[in-house]
């Protein structure tokens, strides 16, 4: 029969437990480090080092102290969970996931383990298990509001916004809080829903009125309504709670841009880090007419092999013709080759019934408008249009997948960064319909925030001459400052069911047409994440 092990005297460690308590928590790791040497099989001795050293940073050490106390009992979750929290203060979300599931392992209803659990799987994008674990944490303890907003954003992720509102609502019971009702208000904005997100951004802002964020989203609800004097106010009272919000800037920027004021816009864009901030200031310096500041900005990200800027590639392809030069910004060199014509075989047939459906749902469904100032006598839907659940929408995202594929395929040769750089995952970045009326027509422009883009035509009125309500592409719009006039263009002459594929950097229009009946058709954009 062995000899039972030495243990430290339960005074000992509640005195070492009390100097970390008082917060003299280095003597304490003094104290405990002399009675783990002592006792090296102590649980209690290890445990209080581990604790100490972790609450002074010294996490390689703390995560040492918790793997012996492992080695000598590995069947206790909470140890494991310690390890798995050192580990994310250590950036190592494998050996965090690993600890977490192990201390699930042993013990199934560790609530928050199951959170932090999911909060690293939704870091890494893994959205259906990060789903998985803030249910199973949110079924365990009903009160989780963290869980509950967690699962509502992995939700609203992967497009299934009615379950997500649901999650967020449910939060707000608990924990009515700024950021909820922010969460919220991005929700329902995604589902076209305007006037309740409005509502929802001014909840968060009367409990935190410095909260830039939801300034900033509120802001660019009202300029999706062409209200740009609110916007503009919203967008200021941002950079007043934050003047480096980086989104914020940008838009304040964007809206100079819409007003023809290029130069003014130029530091507000210098000072955003947001999507395509940087490359905004060459657009200003290029409609302004700077040619050589504009060509020593191009010179620099080709030089540092910045490729994947799809507003950089249609001022690179304009500028070239303009000077007729070569294309040296390889995100799509030649785009109007990368046009592909093909149709959808479900949507062809006049007595399709996903037609009829879809033209029902466009109709019918209550769906919010998007003001934009380049569509004349139509209207846009607001939202992400391809996400919503209706069965149409779904059913049509997964046929425009299948085609974007073989788009993908078709090219794949191409050195393009149109092409090297392709999504992998065909998820819709943003997507909407459009509804014209006689006269209707939508002027020239590219997709800055897309990569590749595409239009499925639902419904077209009859033609009065052969390209009423046509297609038009070419490498010239937007009112660039032009050199001469020998830019080319494209008419595609569409039929019900066809989809236009093409590189979001490339200048597209609608041709006014005459006909009394209307024009719907969908459109979208899809980039890499």
């Amino acid at each position: 029969m062995k000899a039972p092990l030495k243990q430290p005297q339960p005074a000992e460690l509640q005195a070492i437990h009390q100097l970390f308590q008082a917060g003299q928590v280095a003597l304490a790791e003094v104290r405990a480090q002399a009675l783990a040497s002592a006792f090296p099989k102590s649980l209690p001795a290890l445990n209080l080092l581990g604790m100490c050293q972790q609450a002074q940073g010294k996490l390689r050490e703390a995560a040492a102290s918790f793997r012996k106390m492992i080695a000598l009992d590995p069947n206790i979750a909470e140890i494991h969970f310690n390890l798995g929290a050192i580990y994310t203060q250590l950036n190592d979300a494998k050996g965090a996931m690993a600890a977490y599931r192990k201390a699930l392992q042993i013990k199934p209803d560790l609530t928050v383990a199951h959170f932090n659990l999911g909060a690293l799987l939704q870091q890494q994008s893994q959205w259906q298990e990060a789903a998985t674990h803030y249910r199973q944490a949110v079924e365990q303890q009903p009160g989780y509001f963290q869980a509950w907003a967690n699962w509502g954003a992995v939700l609203q992720t992967f497009g299934d916004l009615k379950a997500a509102e649901q999650c967020y609502r449910k939060a707000l019971e608990i924990n009515a809080d700024a950021l909820g009702y922010f969460n919220l208000g991005t929700n329902l904005y995604d589902q076209g829903a305007h006037g309740q997100a409005i509502e929802a951004f001014n909840q968060a802002l009367q409990l935190d009125p410095q909260f830039a964020d939801a300034w900033n989203d509120l802001g660019e609800i009202y300029r999706d309504q062409a209200n740009m004097d609110e916007a503009v106010r919203c967008y200021r009272a941002a950079l007043q709670a934050n003047a480096e919000h980086g989104r914020a800037n940008y838009n304040l920027g964007e809206s100079y841009c819409l007003g023809g004021q290029f130069e003014q816009a130029i530091p507000y864009f210098a000072a955003s880090d947001f999507a395509d901030a940087q490359e905004r200031v060459l657009l200003c310096l290029y409609k302004t007419g700077q040619f050589d500041a504009f060509k020593q900005c191009l010179d620099q990200f080709v030089a540092e092999d910045r490729h994947g800027s799809v507003l950089l590639g249609s001022l690179a392809t304009h500028y070239a013709t303009n000077f007729r030069q070569a294309d040296a910004y390889g995100y799509c060199r030649e785009p109007m080759r990368f046009v592909r014509h093909t149709f959808i075989e479900e949507l062809a047939d006049p007595n399709s019934a996903l037609l009829s459906q879809l033209l029902d749902d466009v109709k019918h469904l209550a769906i919010a408008e998007r003001k934009q100032g380049r569509l004349y006598y139509g209207m846009q839907s607001a939202g992400n249009l391809l996400q919503r659940p209706e069965a149409s929408f779904q059913q049509l995202a997964m046929l425009i997948r299948a085609k974007v594929k073989a788009y993908r395929d078709h090219f794949a040769g191409s050195d393009d960064a149109l092409i090297r750089r392709f999504p992998k995952a065909l998820e819709f970045a943003s997507s909407w319909y459009l509804r014209m009326n006689q006269g209707g027509y939508l002027t020239s422009h590219i997709h800055e925030e897309g990569w590749i883009s595409g239009c499925v035509y639902l419904q077209l009125p009859d033609k009065c001459d052969s390209h009423e309500g046509s297609f038009e592409y070419g490498t010239d719009g937007d009112d660039y400052p032009r050199l001469h006039d020998d830019f080319p263009t494209q008419i595609v002459d569409q039929k019900v069911g066809d989809l236009v594929l093409f590189p979001s950097s490339l200048f597209h229009r609608t041709i006014p047409f005459n006909s009394d009946q209307e024009r719907i058709c969908i459109a979208f954009d899809i980039k890499p994440a």
